[in-house]
């Protein structure tokens, strides 16, 4: 094997979601049949995301949930976000978003949880996350009937571009003062 900086990129690119470390070793040393140590690969990484560093690149290497991905860089997401738009029909509801953010801010959660925090069903926007696989089902709840609980996905973490939950804003940053009515008192 030549350039295993070449192999990792290509592993990096064809994947959908972001690639462990322990991904691409496995897969270097299942291909080759030698033994890859974690620093080499750290290091091909890092000659990696110094090529995609330059202005000649659109893209970057980017780590994201605890693995790397290939992600356009900032500068270029006016008009990405402009595809986007073109391609909305795989936008989510707002009930699918309200859903979407009790589920990652109280998980693991059941279905009658979300439905007493929503006031209403969440039957559909439950199978539509799990059909977009930004929710999976993490086991069953203790309690009586033994409902299923809902979490995350690593897709979620993907998507939102983020590591893990802690990296989500807290709820207190999220809310609006400017429509309160009266003065407030401290």
């Amino acid at each position: 094997m030549e350039n295993p900086e070449l192999y990792i990129e290509a592993l990096v690119f064809a994947s959908e979601q972001s690639i462990r470390v322990e991904e691409i070793l496995y897969c270097l040393q299942a291909t080759f049949e030698r033994d890859f140590g974690q620093p080499e690969v750290d290091a091909c990484i890092a000659n990696i995301k110094q090529k995609y560093a330059g202005d000649n690149f659109a893209i970057e290497l980017v780590h994201i949930n605890n693995g790397y991905q290939f992600l356009t860089k900032k500068s270029y997401h006016p008009v990405i976000s402009l595809l986007q738009l073109q391609r909305s029909k795989k936008k989510l509801s707002q009930a699918a978003l309200e859903t979407l953010a009790i589920i990652a801010y109280k998980q693991p959660v059941t279905k009658t949880d979300v439905e007493q925090i929503r006031g209403v069903n969440c039957d559909y926007s439950i199978q539509k996350l799990l059909e977009k696989e930004l929710i999976a089902i993490n086991g069953k709840s203790d309690a009586v009937g033994k409902p299923i609980l809902y979490g995350t996905s690593a897709l979620f973490m993907d998507y939102f571009g983020i590591n893990n939950i802690a990296e989500l804003p807290h709820i207190k940053e999220l809310t609006d003062n400017s429509s309160t009515i009266g003065e407030q008192q401290e």
